[in-house]
């Protein structure tokens, strides 16, 4: 159902009735079938972009003209995709950690302890950003769990390595490290079971997976924050500053979020502009761990 528009039937009777060539409702083009585009999900949107159109040149104006329908502004399809803003800077996002992944790789001698935590970080933010690119290509049911359950992994997966790394958690010594460590995987393994679980099982609940992330989301800035001003403290480098900067930036692109205004020329909205404001940060955090991660190895073999 269109929200706040009560002209939705009469659209789909005057544009989508059989026969109708004008829009092709019987047989959508074949890059839209490709996109699994059908009769009516065609129709739908194309009666969103012509009541869209209608309240916009409106004369007088009226003062919300663009309403969203289903709960989504109307955006302009291109090539059969439903939302190009936000696809192109997920696309973005994953070359940021297909980037960041090779760095590792390249950078971080296999040795080093902490490295399979970066790169397993790397493969969740590529499937995160991989779902984000299939969900804003066509939203469905099914991609639409695919998105949020990948994207609450790559959350809590970012609190999940961040006090193994500032505590040192990955450490043989002593031996309460390891402990401590299966303690804490177990606690964060059973924490995403349940979120997946209680949105699938019990209640697709927005708010809650929303609250959710930004509460885990919170608790790791505060971490890293804390862990960025003791560091700078006693290395007195820039890079070790980093982190708490970083965190400033995620922040600032998550209000984008608040906003939630209209699609700019029917394309750029808040939320694909909060997908634009995480590429840089990206390819900056990535950059602190493998400097975080040289530094680490020198002051071992110093000790050594």
């Amino acid at each position: 159902m269109i929200k706040g528009v009560s002209r939705d039937f009469v659209c789909i009777a005057e544009n989508c009735g059989d026969g109708n060539a004008a829009v092709a409702c019987t047989y959508p083009a074949t890059h839209l079938r490709l996109l699994l585009w059908s009769c009516p999900s065609n129709c739908d949107h194309i009666c969103q972009r012509i009541i869209n159109e209608q309240r916009l040149a409106r004369d007088p104006p009226m003062l919300n003209p663009v309403l969203q329908y289903h709960g989504k502004w109307p955006f302009h399809r291109i090539l059969g995709v439903q939302e190009p803003c936000s696809v192109a800077f997920s696309f973005l996002n994953l070359l940021a950690h297909r980037r960041g992944l090779a760095q590792i790789r390249e950078k971080i001698p296999a040795s080093y302890p902490l490295r399979k935590y970066y790169t397993l970080f790397s493969h969740i933010g590529l499937a995160s950003w991989i779902f984000s690119m299939i969900f804003h290509t066509r939203d469905f049911d099914f991609t639409e769990k695919l998105d949020y359950f990948a994207a609450g992994a790559s959350v809590l997966y970012g609190l999940y390595y961040t006090p193994i790394r500032i505590f040192h958690l990955e450490q043989r010594k002593p031996p309460v490290k390891a402990t401590l460590l299966r303690l804490w995987t177990i606690i964060c393994a059973a924490l995403y079971i349940a979120h997946v679980s209680y949105l699938t099982l019990w209640r697709w609940d927005y708010t809650y997976n929303m609250t959710a992330n930004v509460a885990i989301g919170i608790v790791q800035n505060i971490l890293w924050s804390a862990f960025s001003v003791r560091r700078y403290q006693k290395l007195k480098k820039p890079w070790a500053a980093w982190p708490g900067l970083i965190v400033a930036w995620i922040v600032l692109a998550m209000s984008l979020e608040l906003l939630d205004f209209p699609p700019l020329g029917g394309l750029l909205d808040a939320h694909s502009l909060w997908h634009l404001g995480t590429v840089g940060p990206t390819i900056w955090w990535y950059s602190f761990l493998v400097k975080d991660a040289q530094q680490d190895i020198a002051g071992e073999r110093l000790k050594a």
